[in-house]
């Protein structure tokens, strides 16, 4: 058996995500989490092959919790699930050491396919982002500025982008709002920009995220 750990901060999907998996037969759902801290709890005291992680929740960003646990657990394989379909997305979270990436939007089908494969040792991608990503890496362009972003950085950016505001960020990320003015300070600086409109018309134009999070 397959034993894996569901971390996303929405019951509904952890409680679909397990019965999904315990029905095909071959994986045991060792534990759940509904926030950073909590699944990185969970890893210390439950092993398990796979993780199926969604990138946004509360209390950590996803892209550090997949380095730490890389980190404290090289043996766990992690696939995140997550809504967000940009390459960029894709592109840091198999720097952190991810082994697949999915959107929610995939069939179930692939879901259990990608979480044996990965738990086997293989990479999984879904043909769409596997495009993407292929589009990407044969233009062979100079850096771009949000690609000087840290991880908690660009994670900020998408959430500017979005439209929220700092206190709204900071309570999303369990941070204080100092903290993220001094991201969003950093960004600014990094992109060499002057407002937060700026931000949302480089995004669109370099398609950054999906059309529909962009007010």
């Amino acid at each position: 058996m397959i034993r894996v750990l569901i971390a996303d901060d929405h019951a509904l999907v952890r409680d679909g995500l397990r019965y999904l998996l315990t029905k095909a037969g071959q994986f045991e759902i060792a534990g759940d989490a509904a926030d950073g801290p909590s699944i990185i709890a969970l890893a210390r005291v439950q092993s398990a092959d796979v993780l199926i992680l969604d990138l946004s929740m509360p209390g950590r960003n996803g892209l550090d919790i997949i380095k730490q646990l890389r980190d404290e657990h090289p043996h766990l394989k992690i696939l995140v699930l997550t809504m967000h379909a940009e390459q960029q997305y894709a592109k840091r979270a198999f720097a952190a050491g991810a082994s697949g990436y999915m959107t929610k939007e995939a069939a179930r089908e692939e879901l259990v396919a990608a979480v044996a494969r990965i738990a086997g040792g293989g990479i999984y991608v879904s043909v769409p982002m596997a495009e993407r990503l292929a589009r990407d890496l044969s233009s062979p362009v100079a850096a771009q500025p949000h690609e000087r972003l840290s991880d908690r950085e660009f994670d900020v950016l998408r959430r500017l982008v979005e439209g929220h505001s700092v206190n709204n960020i900071a309570l999303q990320l369990s941070i204080s709002a100092k903290t993220v003015s001094t991201y969003k300070a950093r960004i600014l600086e990094k992109m060499q920009m002057q407002s937060d409109a700026m931000l949302v018309r480089y995004a669109v134009q370099h398609k950054l995220f999906d059309e529909g999070d962009i007010p």
